[in-house]
């Protein structure tokens, strides 16, 4: 199993409603492991099997849901 995180900087994230609504959205993807979510810096952070899931296909689903994404970084983990 290959393993990543993603982190993400979106346009903004209003209250308990978006965290719900970005984790719920997140989590219905293979692969995702956890979902973080952090109002106050409006970012992401996720945990992925990259055997499940591609970084752009996360990135993408967020944009589906109505947030834009203003910055990304990937890290690699390898066993």
């Amino acid at each position: 199993m290959a393993s990543a995180s993603i982190y993400f900087t979106l346009d903004q994230i209003d209250g308990k409603h978006d965290v719900k609504r970005i984790k719920k959205t997140l989590d219905e993807l293979p692969g995702v492991t956890s979902v973080s979510v952090n109002t106050e810096t409006d970012s992401v952070a996720v945990d992925y099997d990259t055997t499940g899931v591609l970084s752009d296909r996360i990135q993408k689903q967020l944009e589906k849901a109505g947030y834009t994404v203003t910055q990304v970084n990937l890290e690699s983990h390898f066993q």
